[in-house]
């Protein structure tokens, strides 16, 4: 498959996105190579750890390949988002509960599936140029692929923040969110892969000492605590109309362009994963499916990926305003599927 480069390299089996054009987009194939892989190496005595990383300087993967499933959503077949979803998500939830060490290198965009690829493994590492993010109420969705729990561990109410708005994080960022664990510079990396497979153990990323710049969400926490401390998007949304500042502007203009009935979602999947007592990569994956189920025929998934990515006229029609978003509108989104679960 040109797309992905599946190897063991010494102790460690490798993979790499090779999509590099395409920003190392995953493709419903390459979910599957990388499951594939994960299943073979599990009990594979010759592979002590494995290395994901991706071709190119400007992305890890920015994100799913979401064009053939807008080509037959809008044809009427909803079953093949389903699928893609369902067979993605069983893989997330294998990366996270892998029994050996996973190392995930991210560089440049890391958004919506790449975070699913690379956010939840056990030892994450950010360089300088990452921007990572869970842009999904931006076209229409929601956040997923386990990204929900990631925010909702975020200090703070800094993971509405992020989920609601989109907001980039650099490297210190993710650290600070605990979407990453490490920072190592980019031009040391090729030097740690090579150890890490050679040696099979972890010490190469114990290396610190390295400057890392001042993390903006950091510095922000208090007033992202602020202007977001409402339980719901209208309150939300009030106090974003009359907060002063570049953030508050910022996050004014995101909330008032994506969709609200995702955000309003967004908003109560992160309340539900914040009540339980240890919520898990399971939990909210199988919340995640709920909506992605129902997303392209009863949400805004379809105008959202038109607008943005097929016609890229920036001009989405949602289907509800933010004063018509309901209660239970949102409850009948996040409602159980009976036989059609998520089972992983």
């Amino acid at each position: 498959m040109t797309d992905i480069h599946i190897r063991k390299q010494g102790r460690a089996g490798r993979i790499t996105l090779t999509r590099p054009r395409a920003l190392n987009a995953l493709t419903y194939d390459m979910c599957m190579a990388i499951e594939a892989a994960l299943d073979e190496w599990r009990d594979d005595d010759a592979v002590s750890l494995v290395l994901l990383d991706a071709e190119g300087d400007k992305a890890f993967c920015a994100g799913g390949d979401i064009a053939e499933i807008y080509r037959q959503g809008k044809a009427g077949d909803f079953d093949t988002g389903r699928r893609f979803w369902r067979d993605e998500y069983r893989m997330n939830a294998k990366l996270a509960e892998y029994a050996k060490p996973i190392v995930s290198f991210l560089n440049g965009f890391v958004m919506g599936g790449g975070v699913g690829l690379g956010g939840h493994v056990s030892h994450r590492v950010v360089g300088e140029s990452a921007q990572i993010a869970m842009p999904e109420c931006g076209i229409g969705f929601v956040p997923d692929v386990g990204g929900s729990l990631l925010l909702s561990r975020a200090p703070g109410r800094l993971g509405v923040y992020l989920g609601l708005t989109a907001a980039r994080m650099g490297p210190a960022d993710a650290l600070h969110a605990n979407f990453a664990d490490v920072f190592l510079p980019e031009e040391k990396w090729e030097g740690i892969k090579t150890e890490l497979a050679d040696t099979g153990d972890l010490e190469a990323l114990e290396e610190d000492g390295y400057p890392l710049p001042e993390s903006p969400l950091a510095a922000a926490q208090p007033e992202i605590d602020r202007l977001f401390a409402a339980g719901d998007l209208a309150g939300i949304a009030t106090a974003l109309e009359g907060a002063e500042g570049e953030l508050a502007a910022r996050a004014r203009k995101a909330v008032g362009r994506n969709s609200p009935l995702s955000m309003a979602v967004t908003l109560e999947m992160l309340r539900r994963l914040r009540a339980e007592a240890d919520p898990d990569i399971r939990t909210a994956l199988r919340q995640e499916y709920r909506v992605s189920h129902r997303i392209a025929s009863e949400g805004d998934f379809l105008e959202g990926v038109r607008a943005q990515i097929i016609d890229k006229d920036r001009d989405p029609h949602w289907r509800l305003a933010l004063d018509e978003v309901t209660p239970e509108t949102v409850a009948a989104m996040l409602a159980p599927l009976g036989e059609d679960e998520l089972a992983l």
